[in-house]
């Protein structure tokens, strides 16, 4: 009998106690599990928000060299944060997390609040996100919804939950006794066995519970990517390398730093190198092209050494990376 059928508290604890085993058995060792330290289980969080984690592991570790903990992070400059968090993308979530650290600093005596209404009115924390930290690091009995979780209720329900929805199941078979185990165990099953496209209903702990035991349909919408070519100049003096700063009004990445765009030559065997690149829907084929600073532009010569320190945008990184410069 499926979970969807047997809606007694009996068959809602067998969920959580298969779950739970399977999770203490099985769990990916990453660092951000190593302890329940708030700071880093908030880190953890805000850098995996639209970012895989095999991304993540590496930037976390740097991070947390660099800002060991929330008063570090608060009392350093933003181009320094940006420059530490450069590689990850999506920029706005480590303004927002400088800004959170401030906050704490100065409203909370420099302790994350353990509940998760209180987390939520800091800046970049959403209801996932407050609910995540909350559960995790100081036990707080709050479900958590992401895109995992999601599949792995809607398949288990035999439904496309949504909204408000989705939230009341979450909350209806969460563990009271281990809240962070089970929600950190319910993504944990969406990303390793509950996939999106090929699950792997043989391994999943609680598949007689589930009343769709694969696929679920439901409406899907396609994306159509967009493809555009672009051009940057990489100008090399000496030891240095020209790079221009965006607007501090500008969107996207305000203040980060780049090579200059450039007008493209009409054959593409000019480009010295020619890289793809993906940014949400759009494709750019991006060609780079050996040539003096273009006149008129502000920018600066940068010393290669200093050029780690700089709150570089993700395709400079990447251009600088491929032309080994860093």
């Amino acid at each position: 009998m499926t979970l969807e059928q047997d809606t007694s508290e009996t068959a809602g604890r067998r969920f959580q106690h298969r779950l739970l085993e399977w999770f203490d058995r099985h769990k990916r060792d990453l660092p951000w599990r190593r302890d329940r330290d708030p700071y880093r289980v908030w880190l953890s969080e805000i850098m995996l928000q639209q970012t895989r984690v095999a991304a993540v592991i590496d930037h976390y570790e740097r991070f947390l060299r660099r800002f060991p903990n929330i008063e570090k992070l608060a009392s350093a400059r933003e181009a320094t944060v940006l420059a530490a968090w450069s590689g990850l993308g999506y920029y706005r979530r480590a303004r927002m997390l400088h800004a959170a650290a401030k906050n704490i600093v100065n409203e909370h005596g420099g302790k994350l609040p353990g509940r998760a209404e209180d987390l939520h009115a800091l800046p970049g924390i959403g209801r996932y996100t407050a609910s995540a930290i909350a559960s995790i690091a100081f036990d707080e009995p709050v479900a958590v919804v992401d895109g995992n979780v999601e599949r792995v209720l809607q398949r288990v329900h035999g439904k496309n939950l949504a909204g408000e929805n989705l939230w009341r199941a979450a909350e209806e078979l969460l563990s009271r006794q281990r809240p962070g185990d089970f929600n950190q165990a319910m993504m944990e099953l969406g990303a390793t066995v509950c996939l999106p496209r090929h699950p792997q209903c043989l391994l999943c702990p609680v598949s007689d519970l589930c009343a769709t035991r694969g696929e679920l349909d439901k409406p899907r919408k396609g994306t159509r990517q967009t493809k555009r070519e672009i051009h940057y100049a990489l100008a090399c003096r000496n030891v240095s390398i020209f790079l221009v700063q965006r607007p501090k009004t500008a969107t996207l990445m305000p203040g980060m730093w780049e090579l200059p765009e450039t007008v493209g030559a009409n054959r593409a065997d000019a480009a010295w190198l020619t890289l793809r690149h993906s940014i949400t829907v759009t494709d750019y084929l991006v060609r780079v092209l050996r040539s003096p600073a273009p006149k008129g532009l502000e920018g600066r010569w940068v010393r290669k050494s200093r050029l780690a320190t700089l709150p570089l945008t993700g395709l400079a990184r990447k251009i600088l990376r491929a032309a080994k410069i860093v």
